[in-house]
C-alpha cells in the first residue's frame, strides 16, 4: 500500500474513531440553525450537549466547544455578563481550596492559570465563562461550575460580547 496509503488509512481510522468519540468536528466552532427564540447577542449553555451558543438572529448562532460542572457542580438558570477580564488573575474559591489546600491564594496571568487569556463573570460572580489551561478537559464535565473553552474561541467570543449580555445555562 506504500506510505501515503498507510497514511491515508490511519487518517481516516483515526477520523471515525473521533466522530464516533464525539469529538472531531465537533470540537470546533461552527455556525449552525437553531430554534428556541433567544434574541441576537444570547449566549445559551446546554450543558448535556457541552455545547455554548451565540445567537446571531434569524435562526443562526455559533456554536462552541465547552467543558461544564463535573457531577455534582452542575447548575442552571439565567445571568448575565457583570464583568470582562482580560488576563484575569485567578483567586481559587474555597470550595475549590479545600479540594485542593496547596493551590496558592492568587494565581497571575500565564500557563499556570486555569482561566486562560479572557474570562466573562457572571452576575454573583461565582461563575465565569473563560478559557483554560487544560485543553483536553473541552467537551467534558470537569470544572466546578464554570464554563471552560478553548482559548481561542474564548477570545473571540470576548470580542461578541459586552457586560449585560444575557446568559442562560439550560441541563
Amino acid at each position: 500500500m506504500g506510505k501515503l496509503g498507510n497514511y491515508l488509512a490511519a487518517a481516516s481510522l483515526a477520523a471515525a474513531i473521533m466522530t464516533i468519540a464525539g469529538l472531531g468536528h465537533a470540537q470546533a466552532r461552527e455556525l449552525v440553525s437553531v430554534e428556541g427564540g433567544y434574541s441576537a447577542g444570547t449566549i445559551v449553555v446546554r450543558t448535556s450537549e457541552r455545547r455554548l451558543y451565540y445567537m446571531l438572529g434569524g435562526g443562526q448562532a455559533v456554536r462552541y466547544p465547552v467543558a461544564v460542572g463535573r457531577p455534582g457542580k452542575e447548575w442552571s438558570g439565567s445571568t448575565h455578563v457583570a464583568r470582562k477580564e482580560v488576563n484575569p488573575v485567578w483567586q481559587p474559591p474555597e470550595e475549590v481550596r479545600r479540594d485542593k489546600p496547596t493551590l496558592p491564594y492568587l494565581i497571575p496571568p500565564g500557563p499556570s492559570n486555569p482561566l486562560g487569556p479572557r474570562a466573562m463573570v457572571l452576575a454573583h460572580g461565582q461563575y465565569a465563562i473563560h478559557g483554560t489551561n487544560k485543553r483536553e478537559s473541552i467537551g467534558t464535565r470537569a470544572s466546578y461550575g464554570c464554563i471552560r473553552m478553548f482559548n481561542e474561541d474564548v477570545v473571540e467570543l470576548f470580542d461578541r460580547v459586552a457586560v449585560g449580555t444575557p446568559v442562560v445555562v439550560q441541563r
